[in-house]
């Protein structure tokens, strides 16, 4: 379900709820009863309008970037053989899928 923001005219607030396209938000009480929050001194009966606003884009990250967040990036580079392009200095540049010892070190990188 897409995420839309509502204005109310009459106490400036936005507020922002989940819903199938095909559903009209009209009122305050209606937008209130989709976010789950009480409608407190507004009229219940207030207008409210669907606020347009940019979407939100994600940019690609470079190697480097992937690499410092700890991330691992693997290329495929020949049948069974990948490019570990994000690996650090314990890790193996390439990876064969025949060779244990040359999978990435995920143990380092996943905490809680």
């Amino acid at each position: 379900m897409p995420l839309y923001e509502y204005e109310c005219a009459d106490n400036g607030q936005r507020v922002e709820v989940l819903h199938s396209m095909s559903y009209l938000v009209e009122t305050w009480a209606e937008l209130c009863y989709l976010a789950g929050r009480e409608p407190g001194d507004t009229d219940p009966q207030s207008l409210v309008r669907k606020v347009v606003s940019a979407p939100q884009i994600a940019f690609p990250k470079t190697n480097s970037e992937l690499k410092n967040m700890g991330f691992t990036k693997l290329v495929k580079r020949d049948k069974g053989v990948y490019e570990n392009v994000t690996a650090t200095d314990r890790e193996k540049r390439y990876m064969n899928a025949n060779d244990p010892s040359s999978m990435p070190d995920l143990k380092s990188k996943i905490t809680d």
